[in-house]
């Protein structure tokens, strides 16, 4: 996530909403609460990202809730960064963990076999694609996405001999070197860069199917074309909704034709599912959505049910591996193996995809409707419940000469997280300028939390739009209505 300095409230305080006294909470709780987000100031590295924007202390959490050190109680639609599709502490994930425990059976065993990777390895390939489990393997990585997503790429170089790869602006894939390298941040290019279709801010100005089109003949004449610099690659990695670049949905046509392009050249084609797997966008996985079947696929977050897991699925004719080519000390995470296999199994028998499908409609076609109202809403996008609505600056007319979309403005994203917050809501922002205002909320939110969630975020628009038009510079007051975060949840 980008946080820029305008979204930062000084450690150690709060939005003034929020000091508010909380009925039952202690003036020594408070004193705690302040006294924990000090040290961290004082310990932790400057690195942290979250923690400056979102000064709270959680302690207790269940669902969509977050209970503060401090009492207060939030709507949580940040969800670990979409890692928790069941909400926190759900019970069938609780209950996986606890049988765990009390079995006696080992913690930490490397890559040996043993009942519960069983079970885990047996449930996600039954998730799967039927036309990708067919011919699946699997490696256990290293517990982040970014683990994954290197042992992708050493896979796809070790299979092809050949070592560059294809990549696109605004991609996210992790923060390790080689995973960095192929996303929108990097600053040393090894990786051939190539253009992500979207609409609002297409890099052609045209967007929809020709935008798209062209973004597709432009990947099609630098592999084709002798002179263009650029050998041919190891891998393709694509994300199928750009979720840091700031919820760009990929057009399936577009997620087809990149299909079509890679298999005609023998390209490996990496999809990247750390964040939009087990029914984020609506689908169980998002490859779904277009119905290609991929030679690669990188999971992690939602896979270990809340605890650190990632795997590497992949076709089996890239099996070309020694043994010992990829390794990772905690790739045996038990308890993560049995949490994630109690939420693959409870996405799939609920039907939480196809959920998170109407239910992510219905909340997209609210927030047009308040894009409507308000002229610092750019543009509303997702898929399923992984949405985003980018703040434009209204005073200020479009990028270019045409009539393009206007500057982002990611000062108002920043006031808006502030006063959802105030409010008792937890969203982060991400976008080329951290100017998109992302909603991941778990995906068993209840309609009710979803209109709450709606309210909230709506109000915190309007009382930013209110400063904005006062010259206040985003220091809102109380927005269209009463939205005390006290009674958040």
């Amino acid at each position: 996530m980008a946080v820029t300095e305008s979204a930062v409230v000084p450690v150690g305080r709060e939005p003034e909403e929020s000091r508010e006294r909380v009925p039952g909470v202690s003036e020594g709780a408070r004193a705690a609460h302040e006294g924990i987000l000090r040290r961290q100031s004082a310990r932790e590295s400057a690195a942290r990202t979250y923690a400056r924007a979102l000064p709270i202390v959680p302690v207790r959490a269940r669902g969509l809730t977050i209970e503060g050190a401090d009492g207060r109680r939030y709507l949580d639609c940040l969800s670990g960064a979409g890692t928790l599709a069941l909400g926190h502490n759900h019970p069938v994930v609780l209950e996986a963990i606890r049988k765990v425990l009390d079995s006696g059976a080992p913690l930490h065993v490397l890559d040996l076999a043993t009942p519960v990777k069983d079970a885990f390895t047996t449930e996600l390939f039954g998730t799967l694609p039927l036309e990708f489990a067919a011919r699946a393997r699997v490696q256990f990585c290293g517990p982040a996405g970014t683990d994954a997503v290197e042992a992708a790429f050493k896979l796809v170089r070790a299979a092809t001999g050949r070592t560059g790869m294809l990549a696109f602006t605004g991609a996210y894939h992790g923060m390790t070197a080689g995973a960095l390298e192929a996303s929108g941040g990097a600053t040393e290019v090894r990786v051939a860069r190539l253009p992500y279709p979207q609409d609002y801010r297409c890099p052609f100005g045209i967007g929809g199917e020709r935008g798209a089109e062209l973004a597709a003949r432009w990947t099609e004449s630098l592999l084709d074309d002798t002179k263009s610099g650029v050998p041919r690659p190891a891998g393709m990695i694509l994300e199928p909704v750009q979720g840091e670049g700031g919820v760009i949905p990929a057009p399936d046509d577009w997620m087809r034709r990149m299909r079509e392009i890679t298999a005609a050249r023998s390209i490996p084609l990496i999809v990247d599912e750390v964040q939009t797997g087990v029914g984020r966008t609506g689908t169980f996985w998002a490859v779904e959505h277009s119905g290609i079947t991929p030679d690669v696929m990188v999971l992690s977050k939602a896979i270990g049910g809340s605890l650190p897991l990632a795997v590497v699925v992949y076709r089996d004719d890239l099996d070309v591996w020694q043994p010992g080519a990829h390794a990772g000390t905690f790739r045996g995470n038990q308890l993560a193996m049995a949490a994630g296999t109690a939420t693959l199994a409870y996405v799939r028998e609920n039907g939480l995809a196809e959920r998170a499908a109407t239910l992510g409609s219905r909340m997209l076609t609210q927030l047009r409707a308040l894009a409507e109202e308000f002229p610092c809403i750019g543009d509303v996008r997702g898929r399923g419940l992984m949405i985003g609505v980018e703040l434009v600056d209204p005073e200020t007319g479009p990028d270019s000469t045409t009539d393009g979309p206007r500057p982002a403005a990611p000062e108002l994203a920043a006031a808006v997280q502030r006063e959802c917050l105030r409010r008792g809501l937890i969203v982060e922002l991400g976008g080329r300028r951290a100017s998109v205002v992302r909603l991941l909320p778990p995906l068993t939110i209840s309609d009710e939390q979803a209109t709450a969630v709606l309210d909230r975020l709506a109000d915190a628009v309007a009382a930013v739009a209110a400063a904005a038009r006062a010259g206040l510079g985003g220091s809102a007051g109380h927005g269209r209505g009463s939205a005390s975060g006290e009674h958040a949840g």
